[in-house]
């Protein structure tokens, strides 16, 4: 929790496996977070659809964790089931495994009814705290409302509301993943009661960090934006590949000599 109560904002990237976490950890950043988009495409399935086990989940966030030695927040989607009691055992793994925090969202995973009731929702949040009490071990509780990512009417209303109800519930971080407007996360900031995370790069005209700390924010993370970005430069080479025969993609490619100052050697293992 100490980031959070320092002044101006951090950055927690989501790499998505050792070399990732390790050329993160060796940049400088202060925390990391796990991404359930990436770990999804690291299984080969679909992010939001409750693909990815609880316990894989788990494992990938405490394999960062160990990567790094960095405090590690953990996407854990919906908590790995509906009912408080799937929130509350998820908790305690993530507790157990030595990560710093993690975030609980009211999306389903249903498209029929892609968000929990209120009362539901609030009870989820509850339970997880509860659990966090219950051990006395220091850990950040992030409580995600997905209004903006689900054609909610009046996002920001709707939003605003359930994470003050989230931070009465015992959330330390409220996060709105979605919402892009600077006058609509100053208004979060303000009025929401708890440190607001927001996703950052996203929206027609990103915001940078000098933007987003003066309004108040003071966590950014970035989903699954690094690994897309990776993906997209493996598409555009294999794509090259396949329909021109061409290597003209090697000319971007990050050196060897540049990637392994961040890579353990085989010597250090041996010492």
């Amino acid at each position: 929790m100490d980031l959070h109560l320092q002044d101006g904002l951090f950055v927690m990237p989501n790499p998505w496996d050792i070399g990732t976490t390790r050329i993160l950890t060796t940049m400088g950043f202060k925390a990391l977070a796990s991404a359930s988009w990436a770990l999804a495409f690291t299984q080969g399935v679909r992010d939001g659809e409750m693909a990815v086990s609880r316990e894989t989940a788990i494992e990938h966030a405490s394999l960062i964790r160990e990567a790094s030695g960095l405090p590690v927040n953990g996407d854990f989607e919906n908590g790995f089931g509906h009912d408080p009691v799937d929130v509350r055992e998820t908790v305690l793994d993530a507790i157990d495994a030595g990560l710093a925090g993690c975030s609980i969202e009211d999306a389903t995973g249903d498209s029929r009814e892609p968000l929990y009731d209120e009362g539901l929702a609030i009870e989820r949040i509850v339970a997880a705290r509860t659990a966090i009490q219950e051990t006395g071990v220091p850990f950040v509780l992030t409580a995600r409302c997905e209004a903006f990512l689900f054609g909610v009417e009046d996002p920001l209303r709707f939003a605003l509301h359930r994470l003050q109800k989230f931070v009465e519930a015992g959330a330390d971080v409220i996060y709105a993943p979605g919402i892009t407007s600077p006058v609509e996360i100053s208004t979060l900031v303000r009025e929401g009661g708890a440190a607001v995370n927001v996703l950052g790069g996203i929206g027609r005209h990103p915001l940078s960090l000098v933007e987003l700390e003066s309004l108040g924010v003071k966590r950014v993370s970035i989903g699954p934006q690094l690994i897309r970005a990776a993906l997209g430069g493996f598409m555009r080479a294999a794509t090259e590949l396949r329909d021109k025969g061409t290597f003209d993609f090697v000319q971007t490619n990050a050196k060897g000599d540049e990637i392994a100052p961040y890579l353990a050697s085989s010597m250090d293992s041996n010492s």
